[in-house]
């Protein structure tokens, strides 16, 4: 049995659920989400506020499945009712970056600003970084789908990796080089 596919999910308060052929359609205050499933191999039952994914063979690829919509399905109904953030620290002289409105214009030592637009679901906010880190900017990634956030902090990540030697660049919150 998969130790995390045989948990089941608890459905807040203020969280529809629809389950529909290959489909969780999870609509929730901070938006809605759908997370696929293989109906080959699994089954998701909703009972009493509760969403439950079984498995129909004991096969090696259903086995891998299990656990993993368990946990997409989870994170979706997550999503929906707080969020998830991911924080990243410009650390460099004269490196800055600011939000308007849904572009992240980033001043990194290049010649030229790096603009960063953000995508459907996500958005983007700046705040001054406390002192004790020694950063400038921290920006802050927030949305409802937890791939999106991720992705969306990897890519600013990207444009100026930080530097092993100096520390110079764009980092994680926690991150240490």
């Amino acid at each position: 049995m998969s130790r995390v596919g045989i948990v089941p999910i608890p459905v807040t308060q203020g969280v529809e659920i629809t389950i529909n052929a290959g489909e969780v359609v999870v609509k929730g205050a901070k938006g809605n989400l759908e997370v696929p499933f293989d109906t080959d191999y699994l089954e998701v039952k909703l009972e009493d506020n509760i969403v439950q994914v079984h498995r129909k063979s004991e096969e090696k690829f259903a086995r891998s499945l299990h656990g993993l919509t368990r946990s997409l399905i989870a994170n979706a109904v997550t999503g929906v009712t707080e969020g998830f953030s991911k924080r990243l620290d410009i650390f460099g002289v004269g490196y800055r970056a600011e939000v308007q409105g849904k572009q992240l214009t980033m001043h990194l030592g290049y010649s030229h600003p790096v603009v960063y637009a953000a995508p459907e679901g996500v958005e983007l906010s700046t705040e001054d970084a406390a002192s004790s880190t020694g950063a400038q900017v921290r920006i802050v990634v927030y949305g409802a789908d937890k791939q999106q956030v991720g992705q969306a902090a990897a890519d600013i990540r990207s444009k100026r990796k930080p530097d092993p030697y100096k520390g110079k660049g764009v980092r994680y919150e926690d991150e240490t080089i």
